[in-house]
């Protein structure tokens, strides 16, 4: 028996299938990444940490990108969509751009950052209006996404220059939240899978 979130993402279920649920390790790839953007954002760490970030966020692509495919499998349209997009712009864009930019830093190489920002537009919008699909899961995993969507507008908006670094702290506090919210949704994915029964609360979707 496997505990997964259903083909719509609304709920989480026990049932049988060839295939584990990978929802769990896309969640940590997740959470990895939001820590260490809070990291940055807060100043917790310089402008030197963007190479190591950058090889982390790489390796959370092999996660997500696996996540997505195993989603798109499972008929999985809402997870399969939303791994695949972070996969490929937050984690697989995300990382390289961190090891070139810190290369154009060093080099005195100029660029112009503010194109990121038109990116992040997009991803912010896009997000936003997937957002009421993650209203029939677990109100954790909703709780995740609308941290994202405080998160990324304010990111889209420091990049495009139209609003101060001085405002990083509240993407980077809302990443935080995310992260840890996504630690523990992973934490009773699996623990809950493993004792085929409830073991760690899992709260159920807000529209049923």
């Amino acid at each position: 028996m496997d505990q997964r979130v259903d083909s719509n993402f609304q709920n989480v279920q026990l049932t049988s299938s060839p295939w584990a649920n990978p929802t769990p390790a896309g969640l940590v790839g997740l959470a990895v990444a939001c820590f260490c953007f809070f990291a940055l954002l807060s100043g917790n760490v310089t402008k030197e940490a963007m190479p190591l970030l950058g090889l982390w966020l790489l390796g959370g692509f092999v996660i997500q990108f696996t996540v997505a495919i195993l989603d798109y499998k499972s008929n999985n349209s809402t997870g399969g969509n939303t791994f695949l997009f972070f996969a490929a712009f937050f984690m697989f864009v995300g990382g390289v751009e961190m090891l070139m930019k810190y290369d154009m830093i060093v080099r005195q190489i100029p660029f112009d950052a503010r194109i990121d920002g038109w990116a992040w537009a997009v991803l912010t919008l896009v997000l936003w209006l997937w957002t009421p699909a993650f209203l029939k899961n677990t109100v954790l995993l909703f709780a995740i996404v609308a941290l994202l969507d405080v998160a990324l507008p304010f990111v889209a908006l420091m990049d495009l220059g139209l609003i101060g670094k001085s405002n990083a702290f509240i993407p980077a506090w809302a990443l935080l939240g995310a992260g840890i919210v996504g630690i523990y949704l992973s934490g009773a994915l699996v623990v809950n899978t493993a004792f085929g029964r409830e073991v760690l609360p899992l709260p159920g979707p807000l529209v049923p």
